[in-house]
């Protein structure tokens, strides 16, 4: 028997991607799943309509549901974490509000930037009080993060707290199918080969061939230019990808706020020409919590429920693991020498082999000298707001704020440490000893 238990399992829609891709497995038999979150009313949600998926494919999964954390944490084998330390209101709303006021704009803000960094510093306190349940009741667990900042988070819980971790993202796996798909080149995925490896949401496709080995660069890059490709979408990453060489794995929105040349006040005709959507993040969050009361019809109040299998790495990782069953993945950890030219201080997101004795890095090249200077400006902020949540040191967040690239390149240093300042204060609820 082994365990499987979910931390923030009132993400019911990402709780049924992962969770239903087990119970839809026949292979696995005896297990439990531990659902455990904050919001009693979210869990009970999560709760029916995991066993609403369990009644339509006869599943004999135990499914428990857990008012005490350490409880559901108890002799587990996995831990999936997806948590959201503050939620939509206030903290997603502050992380926007406030740098706004600045002249500071955002799209996503989970990942890097002012909402990155803010984002890291009130989840790390909640992962501390984790880790010490784990190390107490479930030390051997695998935990499996799905919390952004991912490359943040996986790396604090790896190298400052002694967790046995891995952190999982989508965007590598859909990155080729969802190129290939908008170039109209959706024949050409037959056996193609590829070689991704960088950060979590700034990995890189170093390597794209056909089933002969043929290089398919070049016919990515001519159809991108042509009119083949609706022009608008995913402009960022395919301008990105013409200026440096190289695809991105994730997309535009995101990519956007990771650097400094798309998103500046001085010059609204790049948001224009790029179609950059500024405060996508809140914008989604409304509408998802809007949404939520049609899909509580159609995923909870039901008897039984249909559940195709997911992209997620989860369910894959967990059936390797207990079967002994090598498969190869893309998971963030702490760079050991996996990208030479790349710091070892570094999270880094390359391609994993998991067997029924763990997770096991590989990929040992360097990048091109410019994509590893373009990941480094990445880094330089996750490392320091790493170290600032280890020491709680205001001083260090300042740092790793002046070091973000798109913030940098909109505001001087008084004004960003100006903008902290008012962060701090605003979400003191969730953010002490600074």
């Amino acid at each position: 028997m082994f365990k499987v238990t979910f931390i923030g399992a009132g993400s019911t829609i990402f709780a049924k991607n992962t969770l239903g891709d087990l119970l839809i497995d026949p292979t696995l038999k005896d297990y439990e799943i531990a659902l455990y979150d904050i919001d009693e009313n979210r869990l009970d949600e999560s709760y029916r309509m995991l066993k609403a998926i369990q009644k339509k494919y006869g599943s004999q999964a135990k499914i428990i549901k857990y008012k005490d954390r350490k409880a559901s944490l108890r002799s587990a084998d996995f831990i999936i974490n997806a948590i959201q330390v503050g939620g939509y209101e206030p903290s997603t709303v502050i992380d926007f509000e406030i740098p706004k006021k600045y002249g500071l704009r955002q799209t996503i803000g989970d990942t890097l930037g002012i909402g990155g960094i803010f984002r890291a510093l009130r989840t790390i306190p909640v992962l501390e009080e984790m880790a010490k349940e784990i190390h107490e009741v479930c030390p051997n667990a695998l935990f499996l993060n799905y919390t952004n900042p991912m490359a943040m988070l996986t790396g604090y819980l790896i190298e400052h707290l002694k967790i046995n971790a891995i952190g999982l993202c989508h965007s590598v796996q859909v990155c080729v199918k969802h190129l290939f798909e908008t170039l109209d080149m959706a024949d050409d995925l037959e056996d193609v080969q590829w070689k991704i490896a960088g950060i979590n949401h700034q990995a890189w496709l170093l390597e794209v061939k056909d089933k002969n080995g043929k290089d398919l660069y070049p016919k990515i890059k001519q159809r991108s230019l042509n009119d083949a490709y609706n022009k608008d979408w995913d402009l960022v990453r395919h301008d990105m990808m013409h200026r440096f060489g190289y695809y991105i794995t994730e997309s535009s929105e995101h990519l956007a706020e990771y650097l400094p040349w798309y998103i500046k006040k001085d010059y609204p005709n790049l948001i224009e020409h790029y179609k950059i959507p500024l405060d996508e993040y809140p914008r989604r969050c409304v509408v998802q919590i809007k949404d939520w009361e049609t899909q509580r019809e159609l995923l909870v109040n039901v008897d039984e429920l249909e559940h195709e299998r997911s992209e997620e790495y989860a369910a894959p990782i967990i059936k390797a693991m207990i079967f002994d069953e090598s498969i190869v993945i893309h998971g963030n950890v702490m760079n050991n020498n996996y990208i030479p030219n790349l710091p070892k201080e570094a999270c880094v997101e390359v391609p994993c082999l998991i067997n029924k004795d763990g997770v096991f890095p590989s990929f040992g090249e360097e990048l091109p000298f410019v994509l590893a200077a373009i990941n480094q400006t990445n880094i330089a902020v996750q490392v320091l707001t790493m170290e600032a949540a280890k020491n709680r040191n205001r001083e260090l967040v300042y740092q790793a704020a002046y070091m973000d690239p798109h913030t940098a390149s909109e505001l001087s240093m008084d004004d960003i440490k100006a903008m902290c300042d008012d962060l701090f204060h605003a979400h003191s609820d969730y953010i002490s000893g600074y």
